[in-house]
């Protein structure tokens, strides 16, 4: 066997099916041998966003792959590597590298040595014989403990090699690591104690599939839950006891609820501090459950630890609850009742956005009109950076799991086309919506001709202001003169260029009719972009 082909093959037995690549790099023409289908992007970050989300959104814990080629490729590669790694993303990233005699010449691009601070592990494979050990630590790294993407760099002269004997090769061990029995009961007690006590549920719950231990947990002890926008669509947002998800933008209710609460439980979270998370109040007795040790008292300290897997440790927490409160769940409508009573005036503040009839239109009608249209359930949606994420977050109420692909560390312009993309290729059964800005679309647009070429029946809901509205005004006294950042263009009439469906919408009594038309493309096989034009809102519900 060549070289190129016992990687294809190793691929195939670890259970790859798709192959997200940028030419030119051999593996795409072995892995297509191999039967593994090559979806080929316009550029690199989108084909690791489209991986991203593929594995997110995989049962079985399936892991993304892309590929690129070495030197420009490897380079363009960087910012969609920095963003799995930051979103702890199960993502295989194979560049191919300079030959080996050009491989640690200056001032050719080595990805080994410069991927090393955003992947799990960075290795070069030195000759075809090296394969299968090379591959298997790959593996080994994504699958286990903290999620997050590993490299392989191929040097573009190894393809050819011929690989000596048989293969050799099992897909790698998927462990779970489960809590310490003694931290166990000391958290019971102490959740058991708490007077005001509230969940903060992360992305791990997501990987854990841990959604109904969530759940009993929260009606055992009666008690409100938050999400990480990672961690969004783990509780069901329509339930009384959820308070919604964090971020740069939150609703009043959650906010009321963490500044009074006693004791917060982080599950599955590794409580990172940053410009677009919800911050943790001083002054409360923290309770942290990560998979990795590493994000203990990282941002936040906490007075009381346990280590595992999201599910087993929730497995083994809800039996030592049980038996504390004498095998009754607690009352939880006081609670409910408070939460629906502060839900109902914060929402009463924003219908007026939620409800406009003004044009340009209010992005908060497009999206209320969005929710409130589509098939929830049966949807996954996705936001991108700025204005889409904050305008979007507080107001969507997710109800099944994986139904939203929250993020947000290091924020990505153009992030969300790739996520959908991704997400309708792991879940073609569903309705996957992009919600990006006219700032996002011109970084990552020409990959909606991708979504056309590939068959991938995406919806694209563009909200388009003609300026980056998050700026702030130039003057404090002035609410209407913005920095220069127009940025205006006809994004439909791009759809239709692409083979797709492009629709602009300009009058509020349109938006339901044309999300109708849009989801109806989808349906039928064509990705569909509906472009509304937006009032230049800065407004997001903080408190």
């Amino acid at each position: 066997m060549k070289a190129g082909e016992v990687i294809a093959e190793i691929l195939k037995r670890e259970g790859v099916e798709i192959l997200f690549a940028y030419p030119v790099n051999h593996i795409i023409d072995f892995a297509a041998r191999a039967d593994i289908r090559p979806v080929i992007v316009r550029q690199e970050r989108i084909g690791l966003h489209m991986a991203d989300a593929l594995a997110r959104l995989s049962s079985g814990r399936k892991v993304g792959v892309f590929a690129m080629q070495h030197g420009p490729g490897a380079e363009n590669a960087f910012g969609g590597v920095a963003q799995a790694w930051g979103e702890s993303a199960p993502v295989l990233v194979i560049p191919q590298g300079y030959p080996r005699k050009l491989a640690h010449v200056s001032p050719n691009f080595n990805s080994v040595l410069n991927f090393k601070h955003v992947t799990k592990s960075s290795e070069p494979i030195i000759n075809a014989q090296s394969i299968p050990d090379v591959m298997r630590r790959a593996f080994t790294q994504i699958r286990n403990g903290r999620p997050g993407p590993a490299l392989v760099e191929v040097p573009g002269d190894v393809f050819a090699e011929e690989f000596q004997g048989e293969l050799d090769y099992t897909p790698v061990h998927r462990t779970r690591v489960g809590p310490d029995p003694a931290a166990v009961a000391e958290v019971a007690a102490v959740l058991a104690g708490a007077k005001n006590l509230v969940i903060y549920a992360g992305q791990g719950v997501h990987y854990a599939e841990a959604w109904d231990q969530l759940k009993e947990l929260a009606e055992l002890l009666g008690a409100p839950v938050l999400s990480s926008l990672g961690g969004k669509s783990a509780f069901p947002e329509n339930h009384p006891l959820s308070l919604g998800s964090g971020g740069r933008a939150i609703s009043k209710q959650l906010r009321v609820f963490l500044d009074k609460a006693d004791v917060i439980f982080g599950i599955g979270c590794s409580f990172t501090q940053t410009n677009f998370g919800v911050d943790m109040p001083k002054g409360k007795t923290i309770v942290h459950s990560t998979l990795d040790p590493a994000d203990l008292d990282k941002d936040v300290v906490s007075k009381h630890a346990l280590v595992g897997d999201a599910g087993l440790v929730l497995d083994a927490l809800l039996p030592a609850l049980k038996e504390k409160l004498g095998g009754k769940a607690r009352d939880a409508g006081p609670v409910a009742a408070e939460i629906a009573s502060i839900k109902a005036g914060w929402l009463a503040e924003w219908m007026p956005k939620l409800t406009s009839n003004e044009a340009p239109l209010s992005p908060y009608r497009v999206l209320w009109d969005l929710a409130n249209t589509v098939d929830r359930p049966n949807t996954i949606i996705t936001h991108d950076a700025g204005s889409p994420r904050d305008q979007l977050s507080p107001f969507w109420e997710s109800i099944t799991p994986l139904s939203y692909i929250g993020w947000g560390k290091t924020t990505q312009l153009g992030y969300g086309l790739g996520l959908a993309m991704g997400a309708k290729l792991a879940r073609p059964d569903k309705l996957c919506i992009n919600v990006w800005g006219d700032a996002a679309i011109g970084f990552t647009g020409m990959d909606f001709e991708t979504a056309v070429r590939e068959r991938i029946p995406i919806l694209s809901i563009l909200l388009n202001n003609f300026s980056m509205a998050i700026e702030l005004p130039i003057m404090k006294d002035s609410t209407d003169k913005y920095r220069s950042t127009d940025i205006s263009g006809d994004y439909a009439a791009m759809a239709r260029a692409f083979g797709g469906y492009g629709e602009r919408v300009t009058k509020p009594e349109d938006i339901i009719p044309a999300i109708k038309r849009g989801i109806a493309q989808t349906e039928a096989g064509t990705p569909a972009l509906l472009e509304f034009i937006t009032s230049k809102e800065i407004s997001i519900s903080s408190y």
